[in-house]
């Protein structure tokens, strides 16, 4: 039985009930939040490892909460709307949210997304973060310097804020300097699964890290793109 802890932040008690029921049978310890005072209060004090948001709560949305949100954690963060178009997931994508899941989404395929943002979250973090045999917890470039043990990145001396996404994803591409990575493995490395044409998921977060780290963004000092190929990072180092 999974012990992992979710955090559900949704007005309609009702549904709130609903899915609260399901995944405690399924072994998730849940809390629940009815609005974003209540999501913080909560995450800051239970720390829970997934948040399943809704999109549509008064006075502050769940794309308002977010970035709001990230700023206390980088988990999983779902996204859960009763609207189900390209646009809204863009944008979720693009500020944050690790998923977008239309509330007509079956209980059984919540449960596998559930499952296997868990098991990515926990996979991508041993991945990212250093063991007692590799030569050097800091990877620098000019102007760059990534610290593997504290998971602080700095351009040009002073820290910036990156997603959990946008960390491994720079982590990745620079460990590896010249290698050439296409959004495919990109996203089977971050996601953990085959991305089956999702193409925008890693557009977006790559697009958001590079504002983050590139002095100019469309001319990108570190990461490059390869068009029809995909990214890599360049060895600035030699």
């Amino acid at each position: 039985m999974a012990s992992e802890r979710i955090l559900l932040v949704d007005d309609d008690t009702d549904m709130q009930m609903v899915l609260k029921l399901y995944l405690e049978k399924s072994g998730y310890v849940i809390f629940t939040a009815e609005d974003g005072i209540q999501a913080i209060a909560v995450i800051e004090d239970k720390n829970p490892e997934l948040i399943i948001l809704d999109v549509m709560m008064p006075n502050l949305d769940g794309f308002e909460l977010l970035p709001i949100i990230r700023k206390h954690t980088d988990v999983p963060v779902l996204l859960f709307s009763s609207i189900d178009d390209d646009m809204n997931k863009v944008l979720g994508l693009g500020i944050g949210a690790d998923d977008y899941l239309p509330k007509t989404t079956s209980m059984p395929v919540m449960i596998a997304k559930i499952k296997a943002h868990l098991r990515r979250s926990r996979a991508v973090e041993a991945k990212v973060r250093p063991v007692e045999k590799t030569n050097s917890a800091i990877i620098s470039y000019p102007g760059l310097e990534i610290n593997l043990t504290s998971a602080v990145v700095k351009v040009n001396g002073s820290i910036v804020k990156l997603s959990a996404k946008e960390y491994q994803l720079l982590c990745i591409l620079a460990q590896n300097p010249e290698r050439i990575y296409t959004v495919d493995k990109l996203f089977e490395l971050i996601w953990g699964e085959e991305s089956l044409g999702d193409f925008r998921t890693v557009m977006v977060h790559l697009s958001k890290l590079r504002k983050k780290i590139e002095k100019n963004p469309d001319e990108p000092q570190y990461i490059h793109t390869l068009r029809g190929i995909g990214y890599k990072f360049a060895d600035l180092a030699h």
